[in-house]
């Protein structure tokens, strides 16, 4: 959003639609979007679009920060209360002591009279970290409905009440400017509109404008998938099977880098959705049991504990019941169930791999057969594997004897013979 402010201001834009549809977000990435917004230099008209999209949450407050906000007919907005997530703070017990108002009544009848402040109508429910939330959000929606001239009652309630309106009845109590079918009826309404941007009043011309449409670019496209719920589970997933595969083949080099790539993007994701470690902590311990059942035959048990375990802690992975943050059941237990087959499939390639002979290096020349090329004493030369090697033996080698190598010192091999007489290996 910040970007595309900038681009309209650079390209001298008369006005910038935000076309919106969203269940809420968080409270940081809100208040960013709405200090652009107050701060922009072109008319930012926000419009909660189309049919049967709505502005909940963060929504609302971006509707009230616009300088003009719109709706297309059946749309909602409001049930703007903040929500805390990824596990708040317990309930502060209440004090046995009686809290006294600063105006308290004395001398009459029965002592002093005695209020708990807690038991105020206007007060907010809950402990006093969530009371300084929704006050704050509260001020704060107010303040913005006071400086766009819109409706700060219903914005307090959408708040502290988490109330909702239609667009008709938005349009009726002044929480948007107007309703309209389309971008074009749209455009055509607000054509002639005076607002006041910076401190200086301006004039709308927009009957006649040249749309340019911009999609969020592949940056964004690539963070919104990064960072779905559904997802996290499948990047680590990935990173701790390709560090598993690095490590019982060591030298592969592409699984451990995908693997460590998959793991990065794995935190950055759990850094930015409310994640229940507990849940992290489960998928890791299901990741361990499958592999231990890959080692350590337990007629299944270990591998349906993992696979259990890996579905348990995707499932609560994700820490709040928000509309948007939610994980498909019927997806993980899938997921659960491959990961299972996968990592048994990689763990069998992996230990095939490393109990292969060994083909290179000096570890397969132990061993190996050749033919003396010329003898006489016990240094001579003898052919192994097309090459020429010097060599060395405890006995007087001849030529076409054939030898063993039994060991190598620096470029010279050590070697037996295996007949005295030459000719064939017996």
């Amino acid at each position: 959003m910040r970007r595309g402010i900038t681009d309209a201001q650079e390209s001298n834009a008369e006005i910038v639609i935000l076309q919106m549809d969203t269940p809420g977000g968080l409270d940081t990435a809100m208040r960013d979007i709405i200090q652009s917004i107050i701060a922009s230099p072109v008319p930012v008209i926000t419009y909660v679009a189309p049919s049967g999209a709505r502005a909940a949450s963060a929504g609302t407050y971006i509707l009230y920060a616009s300088h003009i906000a719109a709706m297309a007919p059946a749309t909602t907005l409001g049930a703007a209360t903040p929500v805390r997530i990824g596990g708040g703070m317990p309930e502060r017990p209440k004090s046995p002591f009686p809290t006294r108002t600063p105006d308290k009544q004395e001398g009459k009848e029965g002592g002093d009279q005695e209020q708990d402040t807690e038991s105020s109508d206007s007060a907010p429910s809950g402990d006093a970290m969530e009371k300084k939330i929704i006050n704050d959000a509260a001020a704060y929606i107010r303040g913005l409905a006071q400086m766009r001239g819109r409706n700060a009652e219903w914005a307090e309630q959408a708040v502290r009440q988490a109330a909702s309106l239609s667009s008709e009845e938005a349009l009726e109590l002044n929480v948007v400017d107007l309703v309209a079918n389309d971008t074009q009826d749209l455009l055509a309404q607000i054509d002639g509109q005076t607002l006041n941007i910076l401190g200086q009043d301006r004039t709308l011309r927009t009957a006649h404008l040249t749309r340019i449409v911009v999609e969020p670019d592949w940056r964004n496209r690539l963070l919104s998938v990064i960072t779905d719920p559904n997802i996290l589970p499948i990047l680590m997933t990935l990173g701790v099977f390709g560090l598993i595969y690095e490590m019982l083949n060591p030298g592969f080099v592409l699984p451990g880098v995908l693997g460590a790539i998959c793991l990065l993007l794995a935190l950055y994701a759990s850094q930015v959705l409310p994640v229940n470690y507990a849940g992290m902590a489960l998928i890791i311990v299901g990741l361990a049991f499958m592999l231990g059942e890959a080692f350590m035959p337990s007629f299944g048990v270990l591998g349906i504990g993992g696979a259990v375990a890996f579905v348990i802690g995707s499932i609560i992975l994700i820490d709040t019941d928000l509309e948007g943050y939610g994980v498909s059941i019927p997806f993980v237990i899938a997921l659960g169930i491959t990961n299972a087959l996968l990592l048994a499939g990689i763990v069998a390639l992996a230990m095939r791999a490393r109990n292969k002979p060994v083909v290179t290096g000096n570890e397969e020349m132990i061993g190996s057969i050749g033919e003396v090329l010329g003898g006489g004493d016990s240094t001579s030369r003898i052919r192994i594997h097309s090459e020429d090697w010097q060599v060395r033996s405890a006995t007087p080698l001849e030529s076409g004897q054939i030898v063993r190598v039994k060991d190598i010192d620096g470029l010279t091999l050590i070697v037996e013979p295996i007949n005295e007489t030459g000719g064939s290996e017996p």
